[in-house]
């Protein structure tokens, strides 16, 4: 998906996110394995906010993602923030880059993004393709339980000062939720409204292990969110940790 209107309010409605702890977090992982981070690829980068946390933590970070939309904000605060960085516009799947990298990193959800098992193998072959061996590919996911559990055929409302926004989600086979988004926009004393829908699908952590190995990698550790520990029973979020062999 393009992430039109989404991307425009975007940020407001992640304010929960943390990009600085979970940048500071991502470097202390990095640390925990002994891997200079080198040049890195923040993969489907969205509007930029871990790419520039890590960016002001000294590594040497540049961002790519499939939406132009997504990638305009993103340019738009590392010129605020007079970052210098680079975003390409690319799918995951198509991943084209210059040249090799030594660390990716790919956060918050995106490859449930991916409802197709084939398309998560490309983007994995594509990672493995341009990383050096020995270099780190670092994801999470949002598990089974949470598509399950939480998302489920659940309906969830943020109302901000600049947008009231409806999320509704419907449980398919698969794992694979359907997200509907229907945003009401204030204009004076009228609202406009914007729909948006998409896909994500939660994979098991073997079908996601069979997949690195196929691609070059070989998983390291799996850790609950913002962790070190194994995940809980109920983890909603996991963070995989794989090697370029």
């Amino acid at each position: 998906m393009s992430y039109g209107i989404f991307a425009e309010f975007y940020d407001e409605l992640t304010l929960n996110v943390g990009y600085d702890r979970r940048a500071a977090y991502l470097a202390v992982l990095l640390a925990k394995f002994g891997h200079h981070a080198g040049l890195t690829l923040d993969l489907a980068c969205g509007t930029g906010s871990l790419t520039l946390e890590l960016a002001k933590l000294g590594i040497d970070v540049y961002g790519a993602d499939a939406s132009e939309e997504m990638l305009s904000a993103a340019q738009e605060k590392a010129l605020e923030n007079n970052i210098d960085t680079l975003f390409l516009c690319q799918k995951m799947q198509e991943l084209d880059l210059y040249g090799t990298i030594d660390t990716c990193i790919c956060s918050l959800d995106s490859i449930n993004h991916l409802t197709d098992t084939d398309e998560v193998r490309k983007t994995f072959e594509r990672v493995s393709l341009f990383m050096n061996q020995g270099g780190l590919f670092v994801f999470d996911v949002n598990t089974v339980y949470k598509h399950r559990e939480i998302l489920a055929d659940n309906t969830f409302v943020y109302d901000t000062d600049n947008v009231y926004c409806v999320w509704q989600n419907s449980l398919k086979e698969n794992n694979i939720v359907d997200i509907d988004l229907t945003f009401f926009v204030p204009d004076g004393e009228s609202y406009y409204r914007y729909d948006e829908s998409f896909s994500e699908r939660a994979y098991t952590r073997e079908k996601l292990t069979e997949l690195l190995n196929k691609a070059g990698f070989e998983v390291q550790a799996v850790y609950g969110d913002m962790g070190f520990n194994e995940p809980r029973e109920k983890e909603q979020r996991v963070i995989f940790v794989a090697k370029k062999i």
